[in-house]
């Protein structure tokens, strides 16, 4: 009689409908290991054959994966580990195939001996669980340091578009920093993103405990800080990058040197959809690009989004010390209290003290008091109610519907006179257009005609004085050692500034009714942005 194995082949089958279910759609069965029993044994086994397969090795027996699980979470049987590796096997995570390698004797041939390995799906779905893993885990970061690389790219394409302007188009450079660029944009703004998540959990103490928090407040404040100021920095700069690069009308030759370099792979049949697909591909990146730097049509731009989200952040999180810190003082705190309520029910010795503990602290007496006026106090001073006589046993109360209906009591005499705020109202509106005013004839006041000196502004009122500080402070914040010229918007979206300095080392006067206003004297140019055009006064 010839041997015959105990058991059939199980790989193809398992594999096979690992893949796909009876109808012929993706199996999701890998993924069924998480839902089950045991599943922290099913997680080791699996954390034991991607250990291995890092090591190259392809093949793993029984009491290698028992040796290689955690040894706190270790089963004692290596049975446990045989049941494990059979289950994973049907989901269609491994494969399973005889090992004849250490059979001896014919009573070895017929007793179930197998060796594993991971499957294509099996490993597919650790991947996603991986994936799935880092993703939940990210926190995110304000990366500086992407800006920076942004900066010396868009640099880089300057170059690489006043090279194809004299008739030397390079494909590989500007495929090299056109896929730098989206790259590392692609990671500023999803770190963003998941980091200002992250944040807004951390400021409504989500999973974070008060003392990890406290313990770092400081660092993050100073993260936040830094980080705006070098997008303020740097945000501007981008956005006249990009403005010169679109001026220049380079942009989308650029964009299709680097599409049809992506493209010279392609099949013949292929290559000229391949290239139409990636120019499609890099313009929607350069427009997201543009988008995220460049305020336009109304819409404020992510970068002046994220700035304001970042400044709007740090009162916040002082806010968060802050009550944090009252309740530390031992302040009026209500949770604090009902806790402090609960431990003192806890400690009561019998049932007689927690009712009387619950009488003084909620006070739910009977609710004869809420009609105690002065003639309920002499019907009861001539005929007494003891406080335990039933209530069916009482003399009935009358209860005013108002009070039933509102929970107040109707007063009596005449209802108060409604005030008539219209007096109020229109001086607050004098006050709201008289400065809306001033404000408009601040910016057309600093509104120059092209470029004229800082010293040749003249005389400024309070209001508009004010507003070239926070202008140039604007323009000054995004100065760095070696710039000439700079640009800069205010807040609100009405002004632009661009400055330049002068060499002649002469000093700007500006009278004001507060004093006398002086500095290096710069080239200065503001537009009011309400009106589109520059518009200068006659001085």
């Amino acid at each position: 009689m010839t041997p015959q194995p105990a058991e059939p082949d199980r790989t193809e089958s398992a594999e096979s409908s690992a893949r796909t279910d009876s109808s012929g759609h993706a199996s999701y069965a890998p993924f069924a290991h998480l839902t089950a029993p045991n599943n922290a044994l099913y997680r080791d086994v699996m954390g034991a054959f991607l250990a291995a397969k890092e090591r190259f090795a392809v093949h793993l027996r029984p009491e290698d994966v028992h040796a290689a699980l955690p040894p706190q979470r270790r089963p004692a049987a290596l049975d446990a580990v045989v049941n494990a590796l059979d289950s994973l096997v049907e989901w269609g995570n491994l494969r399973a195939d005889p090992d004849t390698s250490r059979v001896t004797a014919v009573e070895d041939f017929y007793r179930k001996r197998f060796i594993y390995q991971l499957t294509q799906a099996g490993e597919a779905a650790e991947q996603a669980l991986t994936a799935y893993g880092e993703a939940l885990g990210r926190q995110g970061a304000l990366q500086a340091v992407a800006l920076h690389d942004i900066v010396t790219q868009l640099r880089a394409l300057l170059v690489i578009a006043v090279e194809e302007g004299e008739g030397q188009p390079d494909a590989a450079k500007a495929h090299l920093a056109l896929s730098t660029l989206t790259g590392r944009f692609e990671a500023l703004a999803e770190n963003a993103r998941a980091f200002m998540g992250s944040l807004q959990r951390t400021i409504d103490l989500h999973g974070v405990a008060v003392e990890v928090f406290l313990a770092y407040k400081d660092r993050l404040i100073q993260y936040l800080e830094r980080f705006i100021q070098d997008l303020i920095t740097l945000g501007g700069r981008i956005a006249l990058l990009i403005g010169e690069l679109e001026e220049q009308g380079r942009v989308d030759a650029l964009l299709r040197l680097a599409a049809a370099r992506e493209a010279a792979d392609a099949a013949p049949d292929e290559a000229e959809s391949a290239e139409a697909r990636a120019y499609a591909r890099w313009a929607a990146k350069w427009a997201g690009l543009a988008a995220w730097f460049v305020s336009a049509d109304g819409r404020e731009s992510q970068a002046r989004l994220l700035r304001g989200r970042a400044l709007g952040a740090i009162p916040q999180l002082l806010a968060v010390v802050r009550q944090l810190n009252e309740r530390r003082a031992g302040r009026s705190d209500r949770s604090a209290d009902f806790r402090t309520l609960a431990r003192w029910f806890a400690e009561a010795l019998d049932d007689s003290a927690r009712h009387r503990l619950w009488r003084a602290a909620f006070g739910l007496y009977p609710a004869r008091h809420l009609t105690v006026d002065a003639d309920t106090l002499a019907e009861r001073t001539a005929h007494p109610v003891a406080a335990s006589t039933p209530w069916a046993e009482a003399e009935p109360l009358r209860i005013s519907p108002q009070l039933r209906r509102t929970g107040s009591y109707e007063r009596r005499g005449k209802p108060r006179k409604v005030q008539d705020r219209s007096e109020q109202r229109r001086q607050l509106a004098e006050i709201a257009a008289k400065q809306a005013e001033e404000i408009t004839a601040a910016r057309a006041r600093l509104a120059t005609d092209g470029t004229t000196r800082l010293s040749a502004l003249g005389e400024l009122d309070p209001v508009a004085f004010g507003l070239l500080l926070r202008l140039l402070g604007d323009a000054l914040a995004t100065w760095r050692p070696g710039m000439t010229t700079t640009a800069a918007t205010s807040n609100d979206g009405t002004m632009e500034i661009r400055l330049t300095a002068l060499t002649d080392g002469t000093t700007a006067e500006i009278p004001t009714p507060g004093g006398v206003f002086r500095g290096p004297d710069h080239l200065v140019e503001i537009t009011d942005l309400t009106t589109g055009t520059p518009a200068r006064e006659e001085r």
